[in-house]
């Protein structure tokens, strides 16, 4: 296999230490939150602790100021560990970039240190039951009245729904003028007026509690607007290549794991006299995923250089996404084959990687979306 060469060994000490954090904290009490639909309260407060949410925060604003790659490290160990029901990377890589680049210096310096401590959670809330991958159709209204906006609207299939303390709300703030009429707010959970509906339940991702929001005549302060008015649309354009490496660099290395799961299954495991991997179409299939696995390892290491670099665009990052999430559920679906029937079973952690593999080829925008995006580069 080719060596990886992003990470020193500040970034190796930092997974270390939370590999070993998951094994203690989160991974004998996971199948108990999958039963349930959500994880501990308590552990958002433990990680943030521990160093382990939001790690590019800058020192001022309470963070260690790290780089990306801190991130992706956190992104690709709960992958690893299929702890799926950790919401940590939205918290700290899709809700709290948002702040960082678009917040005022009173916004950073509430909610920022919070954040990083766990003591708040955040959520970001754009998809609504009529409007998914086409934002441009949310129905959401923020009607500004004096020094307030009075909200209107419901969102759905929010992650950490259940928990949110904070949610980035798109909203339309012109109904007349398109994308140009939406903005952002950010929305405290207790003002009055907001509610939550019951947990959402999913084919997989058990653990990850998602939810509906709904906002009934609730007044957020216009200081609470995030950016400017009817920037919402092109704010939230900005941030999506970062967003959907996230869901390729989670791919690639849950990829990983259920392929060398499988191997080592089919050393063990027995069928007519020899072991699995004895048998000619075991070895070809394995060496046909391993290659394909392989290959995505590169690209997305090579995005996450250009991640690093400021030169990330948003066709090639919908490429890494499309890609990668796609192989993901080619990936683990030939591992529960060749793991038969067990492979079924919820005992094993190859049906936890083959169940929650589907989510990601919708999530940031479906991959019917993303060959759409990739199109206008033609």
């Amino acid at each position: 296999m080719i060596d990886r060469t992003l990470f020193n060994g500040e970034h190796c000490l930092f997974r270390d230490n939370l590999k070993r954090f998951l094994t203690r904290e989160v991974l004998p009490f996971h199948s108990q939150w999958e039963e349930r639909g959500y994880v501990s309260r308590e552990i958002w407060n433990r990680a943030g602790s521990e160093g382990f949410l939001c790690p590019t925060v800058p020192e001022e604003y309470g963070g260690s100021g790290g780089d990306q790659l801190f991130s992706i490290s956190v992104i690709e160990e709960i992958a690893i560990a299929g702890a799926s029901g950790l919401g940590w990377s939205l918290h700290s890589d899709v809700v709290t970039p948002y702040i960082l680049a678009y917040g005022t210096e009173t916004q950073m310096k509430h909610y920022l240190p919070k954040m990083v401590k766990g003591e708040i959670v955040g959520a970001i809330a754009m998809t609504e039951p009529v409007a998914g991958s086409d934002l441009k159709s949310i129905l959401t209204t923020a009607k500004r009245v004096g020094d307030e906006y009075v909200v209107s609207g419901s969102k759905t299939f929010i992650t950490n729904g259940l928990h949110c303390d904070l949610v980035i709300l798109a909203v339309k703030t012109d109904s007349q003028d398109g994308a140009k009429g939406i903005s952002l707010l950010l929305v405290d959970a207790t003002l009055p007026g907001f509610s939550r509906g019951k947990l959402l339940k999913k084919s997989g991702m058990h653990a990850l509690d998602t939810t509906e929001l709904f906002f009934q005549d609730m007044r957020v302060p216009v200081s609470n607007l995030l950016g400017n008015e009817g920037q919402g649309f092109a704010l939230l354009m900005q941030q999506l290549p970062w967003e959907r490496l996230q869901a390729a660099i989670h791919s690639i290395a849950s990829a990983e794991a259920a392929l060398s799961l499988t191997i080592e299954y089919t050393k063990e495991r027995h069928a007519f006299g020899r072991e699995l991997l004895a048998f000619q179409n075991t070895r070809f299939t394995l060496s046909e995923l391993k290659t394909e696995v392989q290959i995505g390892r590169v690209f997305v290491d090579k995005c996450a250089e250009l991640l690093l670099q400021g030169k990330l665009d948003t066709t090639v990052a919908s490429m890494a996404k499309y890609w990668s999430t796609n192989l993901r559920f080619k990936v683990t679906d030939a591992c529960v084959q060749l793991f038969g029937g067990y492979g079924y079973m919820r005992d094993f952690p190859i049906s936890h990687a083959w169940s929650d593999a589907g989510i990601y080829r919708l999530a940031g925008g479906s991959n019917e979306i993303m060959k759409e995006v990739i199109s206008r580069s033609l």
